[in-house]
């Protein structure tokens, strides 16, 4: 992104939580269900979540109390996100 030239924000959400709404609206932009999102490697999720049978909602809500599980980086441009992973996906949003 900076190699375009482009203005962009980076959200550390691991030190500023994201809220449930707002998670939300980026799985929106996304068009991804929350467990697509998730980092089914982290202890967190293989310890609290694993093998269990959650709703959006509940996956989501793990997300929010437990940033750590969120996939990143996650690049919004307007109405459009990917994820970095591989990075590729930047460029073809940008």
């Amino acid at each position: 992104m900076q190699d375009a030239n482009m203005d962009f924000q980076i959200i550390d959400y691991l030190k500023n939580p994201i809220s449930f709404d707002e998670l939300s609206d980026i799985l929106q932009k996304l068009d991804i269900p929350a467990i697509n999102l998730v980092r089914k490697n982290e202890r967190i999720w293989k310890e609290n979540f694993k093998n269990k049978d959650l709703s959006e909602k509940e996956i989501i809500e793990a997300m929010v109390a437990f940033p750590k599980l969120i996939e990143r980086p996650i690049v919004v441009k307007d109405e459009m996100a990917v994820i970095g992973r591989p990075p590729e996906n930047i460029r073809d949003l940008i």
